[in-house]
């Protein structure tokens, strides 16, 4: 029984290991600021350092389990979804009695006495490695019927995060040395009463059972054109797919997406929301180009904010890169064959619907190492291709576009091996 509870952690660790961003993770912070006659007040901050991932709209949802009877007076910030049964308390009524209550942001353009720093952007979370000054989130809590000490004060415990849907999972409540703060004039440091710390990490295994998205392949030198691979994102929404061109997508709200987040997909063979084509575009003498463009299949879901993690080896050259911003992924300092993409601001960072705009694109230009370079054995096409932070599904390998003259050489040369095999028994009989 260990035994099977053992295996079982280490596939949850692993499964929630990233090798393209080995630290990356979502760290909840409590500063208690202030103690109250029943409790305390506290800073809730979440950062979100993970390098590609964002949390997109309708944002995160936390949650946590309070160890004793608690109950949350007021929040700036943010607010639960439920109040709860509060019927035991005359005169002032708190905010949330729920034992396990529901927190979300608040919407931008709330009154401002609702606001606190970092609050209100409805839950959306840019990565880290895209825009660290926007990666953070924060709001204010006054706890009651709580601890009024650092003894007695007893930490939240079974956090939980959505972000927006399933896929992170949180470890228990820490202390930590307390936070020290800067005053305005940067002149004097204040310190936290009290810190903990919770670290959210996220599993692509944990947050669908099927990939999101799928990798196509073409190339200047073969007009075979690689797709998909059929149904690489499951085909359960099959029966439910509209055909490109249908009336269905004239009808008004058809773009509105669900409260439960069903797609409305666009009927492909692969079934996927998302595909991700590269296209091995010119050969130049000192250097190769590439068109990547990623369409978008879903007709309820536009990506406000989108990315592209690609690996390969020759990204350690990257020379331009023209429509797209590019940032290179070193998560290990002694290799370099990983790169983000993401969109300009204000230009291409918001990936439409599904149809005629439902698509972005780029093309890059890379510097060719003489030693590595080849456009044989499927050399020029990515080992690995995340959008959005989700591992999208490749083709087999032996499906990749190949050089025009391999096939034509290899059975030259088999003929030829053929005929010195008839000869030589020719002449060994005579």
């Amino acid at each position: 029984m260990r035994f099977v509870i053992s295996a079982l952690f280490l596939f949850v660790v692993a499964a929630a290991y990233d090798p393209l961003d080995p630290n990356g993770n979502l760290t909840i912070k409590w500063d208690i600021v202030s103690w109250t006659p029943d409790g305390y007040v506290a800073v809730v901050t979440m950062n979100n350092f993970q390098m590609y991932r964002h949390i997109m709209s309708p944002g995160w949802t936390l949650g946590w389990t309070w160890a004793k009877k608690e109950v949350i007076w007021s929040m700036n910030g943010a607010q639960t979804t439920e109040q709860g049964d509060c019927s035991r308390f005359k005169g002032n009524v708190p905010h949330c009695c729920k034992k396990i209550p529901t927190v979300v942001d608040l919407l931008p353009g709330v009154p401002y006495n609702q606001q606190y720093s970092n609050c209100c952007k409805g839950g959306v979370l840019p990565a880290w490695g895209i825009d660290p000054q926007s990666a953070v989130s924060a709001f204010q809590i006054s706890v009651g019927m709580a601890g009024t000490s650092n003894k007695t004060v007893k930490l939240p415990k079974n956090f939980t995060l959505l972000g927006p849907g399933p896929g992170y999972t949180c470890g228990p409540a820490k202390v930590v040395p307390s936070t020290t703060f800067l005053t305005q004039d940067r002149r004097r440091k204040t310190q936290a009463l009290m810190t903990w710390n919770v670290t959210c990490t996220y599993s692509q295994f944990l947050a669908r059972k099927n990939p999101s998205c799928c990798v196509s392949f073409s190339s200047f030198y073969n007009e075979t054109i690689t797709p998909c691979p059929t149904c690489a994102c499951g085909c359960q929404n099959k029966n439910s797919c509209v055909k490109s061109g249908s009336k269905v997508l004239k009808r008004a709200g058809i773009n509105t997406p669900r409260k439960d987040n069903t797609p409305l997909l666009q009927c492909t063979h692969h079934m996927c929301p998302v595909r991700v084509h590269w296209h091995v575009k010119v050969n130049y003498k000192e250097y190769w180009r590439v068109k990547v463009s990623i369409i978008n299949f879903n007709y309820r879901m536009n990506y406000t904010l989108w990315s592209l993690a690609v690996q390969h080896p020759n990204l350690n050259d990257v020379t331009q890169v023209f429509s797209f911003d590019y940032k290179p992924l070193v998560p290990y300092e002694s290799i370099n064959d990983t790169g983000m993409f993401y969109g300009m601001k204000f230009y291409n960072d918001l990936l439409m619907e599904a149809g005629p705009f439902g698509n972005v694109q780029s093309e890059v230009l890379l510097r060719k190492d003489k030693d590595t370079f080849t456009l044989k054995q499927g050399w020029a096409f990515p080992r690995k291709v995340y959008f959005n932070g989700d591992e999208c599904m490749l083709p087999p390998p032996d499906t990749y576009p190949f050089l025009p003259n391999s096939a034509p050489h290899q059975q030259l040369f088999s003929g030829l091996a053929a005929i010195a095999a008839m000869v030589f028994l020719l002449v060994t009989v005579w």
